[in-house]
């Protein structure tokens, strides 16, 4: 069985599996087994000369990484307990801080943090950098070690040093562990819309979307005046789930489109094929997306643009148009690989240029959204380059002020606006529903 695996971070997500045969060394020429006795050359090379002694094991693992490296900045291997903290956020609940993060330069970098978790409450964000856990400086050592050490029993402290770029001096907090679990679908009603918020796309999260339509039309008792489907700072997940999820939404036509090395490897996905017609009945759709919005997430934004089932505001998302599979590699180990790109209906690739959103939000209730980097796909080192030949330009149009969006967040608080793009979202949709209504005559 084939799943593929759409995520932004290697740290995170759901076991995607494919099976490995003995056609995987047919491709070996003469030409590789002469850069294999160079390989050779230099692993006995150093075995045999380095200031210390050094085991096969870390050679080894060396030379993977140096290779999956070479390659895309999704590509990697897991083993040991990098393994095992990939299998715990899979499964779901631990203890720590709900903190998803990567290592860059030699820094801890906070990707994002999860939703109601410890680190998200206390005000933790993306793109900050963790240098000091309890009192002890952690820039240059391991990522491993820095998770093990966030991770811990429930109800007890840790206390973290950030550096957010922008601000004037290192930040204080201090956290106390929870029990994180991995919440896929919230749901909510605001001023007669429904907010569908989508975290992750693990398993059943499709179901839970569905289940979540049926809850908010059960609540109020009659429809909606529509929904926001909220994808900030998703960095995905599972293939089948976003299809799932988009699904819920359409009646027909094709959700996202794989494409493999070869030009006759193309897979195409379709509405229907989980969810019989559009479980929303026509009510208007928004979906909001940040620069967060990653993978798997913008596969369900790019198709519900594309067949305009949806309006996409917010800001432009990541720009990982790419699939990845987990590849088991023995019991404690996993190869994680690019294997294909993805493209929506239209035939168009997110990489890096992302989802260009039809209505540009900026975060307003964010004092730092103006002065914190942005972090995307184009901002990696060896990302896979766009074969639609992506326009830098494209990409600074995020800088452009619009002058509808000059309150800043201290007026929007006193106003109790706490999420500028959400409230934003809903005051057009309960304009679109009333609009509808009076059109009607109902």
């Amino acid at each position: 069985m084939l799943r593929s695996f759409l995520q932004v971070s290697a740290a995170v997500g759901a076991l995607a599996i494919i099976p490995i045969t003995s056609g995987a060394m047919a491709g070996v020429d003469t030409s590789s087994y002469r850069e294999l006795d160079t390989f050779m050359e230099v692993y006995n090379t150093v075995k045999a000369n380095y200031v210390d002694k050094v085991d096969d094991k870390t050679l080894v693992k060396g030379a993977i990484e140096g290779m999956l490296a070479a390659l895309d900045p999704h590509s990697s291997y897991a083993d040991g307990l990098d393994f095992d903290n990939l299998k715990i956020q899979t499964e779901g609940n631990y203890g720590g801080l709900g903190l998803t993060v990567t290592q860059q330069d030699g820094a801890v970098k906070v990707i994002a943090p999860t939703e109601d978790g410890p680190a998200a409450k206390a005000g933790i964000k993306s793109g900050d950098f963790i240098t000091h856990l309890d009192g002890k400086f952690i820039v240059g050592g391991s990522l491993d070690e820095a998770i093990t050490q966030m991770r811990g029993k429930p109800g007890t402290k840790i206390a973290l040093t950030i550096v957010r770029p922008g601000a004037d001096k290192p930040l204080q907090f201090t956290l106390i562990r929870e029990i994180i679990t991995q919440k896929p679908v919230k749901w909510e009603i605001k001023d007669g819309v429904g907010i569908v918020n989508i975290n992750t796309f693990t398993a059943h999260t499709g179901g839970d979307t569905a289940l979540a339509i049926q809850a908010i039309e059960k609540k109020l008792g009659h429809k909606p005046l529509g929904y926001i489907v909220d994808l900030r700072e998703n960095g995905g997940g599972l293939l089948t789930e976003a299809i799932a999820v988009a699904d819920v939404f359409l009646t027909h036509g094709e959700i996202v489109s794989q494409r493999g090395r070869e030009k006759t490897d193309i897979e195409r996905y379709y509405a229907e094929s989980v969810f019989p017609g559009d479980l929303a009945k026509g009510l208007p759709v928004i979906v909001l997306t940040d620069s967060g919005t990653a993978s798997a997430s913008e596969i369900v934004a790019g198709a519900l643009q594309d067949h305009h089932r949806a309006v996409v505001m917010g800001v432009r998302s990541f720009g990982k148009g790419s699939v990845q599979t987990i590849m088991p590699m023995g019991q404690r180990a996993a190869l994680r690989l690019t294997t294909a790109r993805y493209f929506t209906p239209s035939g168009h690739s997110v990489q890096e240029g992302g989802i260009k959103p039809d209505i540009v939000v900026p975060q307003l209730s964010d004092p730092d959204y103006k002065s914190r980097p942005v972090l995307r796909e184009a901002d990696l080192r060896r990302h896979l380059i766009n074969q639609e030949k992506v326009d830098d330009s494209v990409l600074e149009e995020d800088t452009a002020t619009d002058p509808r969006f000059t309150a800043t967040a201290d007026e929007l608080k006193k106003k109790g606006v706490e999420d500028f793009q959400l409230n934003y979202a809903v005051q057009t949709i309960a304009r679109l529903g009333k609009t509808a209504t009076a059109s009607t005559g109902k």
